[in-house]
């Protein structure tokens, strides 16, 4: 839990970072494959080439390639026609694709687990239920991707570690998953990106230095290290408290419109949702497994 709530607080302030000096001004393909690159640097020197299964090196550059790769392509682009605050609330489904996705692997249906997933959508969505622009339909689309792949990524991580247990400490085995990314930003910058958008100012080179370093390599490292050590409902309600978490940064810090009422309301129903899942028997007994 302190991994996830510590990122959790770092990331809220990644959306706004990009909705303010990256969409529309950088090519979202270059961005991704910047922070890539920069988060990359980070881990690879720590990491162990030698002695690791393949069968883990194969099952970290595909959770690399969605959780990371896949997830912020889309992630960008939908920046291109949503709002911050937009992006935000069309990422409350995310618990429901950790649910679904956690409980397929484990071949089982969690009912507390997955009523604790749409409590926490109802926070969230309690907290920005607006009217969206024109461009809802294809800014949704590709946050549900977005929300399915890095999904997808935390689960399968979670599970990949339990099934290659090692004495190695995590970051010396997840070099691997920016390399899975890499495989993904690259021809997609290639093939569709523009080279006559790129950073034009040392303040975007700097907000991309630091998602990249810190959002990205340190973010994603203590995410997945957290998703690893607590259960699948929990691992859901956590990918929601970000909403609240990013809209009261959007708020301080760019004065967005915001209603504190439904953001206290929306976050209470969150911290509901977890302390629900964390005291109900079903994630008792997973606990104890």
């Amino acid at each position: 839990m302190p991994y996830l709530l510590f990122v959790t607080l770092l990331w809220a302030f990644s959306f706004s970072l990009i909705g303010e000096y990256l969409a529309g001004q950088v090519d979202s393909y270059f961005a991704v494959l910047t922070r890539i690159v920069i988060a990359g640097l980070v881990f690879l020197p720590l990491t162990r080439w030698r002695g690791v299964p393949r069968s883990f090196i194969r099952g970290m550059l595909l959770i690399g390639a969605l959780q990371f790769g896949v997830t912020y392509v889309c992630l960008y682009l939908s920046f291109g026609v949503l709002s911050v605050p937009e992006v935000l609330l069309f990422t409350v489904l995310t618990p429901l694709y950790v649910t679904l996705i956690e409980d397929a692997l484990r071949r089982r249906f969690n009912a507390s687990a997955l009523l604790a997933a749409l409590m926490a959508v109802a926070g969230a969505v309690l907290i920005r239920y607006d009217r969206v622009g024109a461009d809802f339909y294809s800014g949704f689309c590709l946050l549900q991707v977005a929300n399915a792949t890095f999904a997808a990524g935390q689960v399968l991580y979670k599970h990949l570690l339990a099934r290659h247990p090692s004495d190695l400490p995590q970051y010396r085995r997840f070099g691997y998953f920016y390399l899975g990314a890499l495989a993904v930003a690259l021809p997609a910058f290639l093939v569709f990106g523009n080279a006559a958008r790129l950073p034009s100012s040392a303040l975007q080179w700097s907000v991309l230095a630091w998602l990249g370093m810190v959002a990205s390599g340190l973010g994603l490292y203590w995410w997945n290290k957290g998703a690893s050590l607590v259960d699948g409902g929990t691992l859901a309600v956590m990918n929601n408290a970000l909403v609240p978490a990013g809209l009261l940064v959007n708020l301080l810090l760019w004065n967005r419109d915001a209603d504190l009422l439904r953001l206290g309301l929306g976050g209470a129903v969150i911290a509901a949702s977890l302390l629900f899942i964390r005291t109900s028997p079903a994630q008792g007994a997973e606990a104890r497994q």
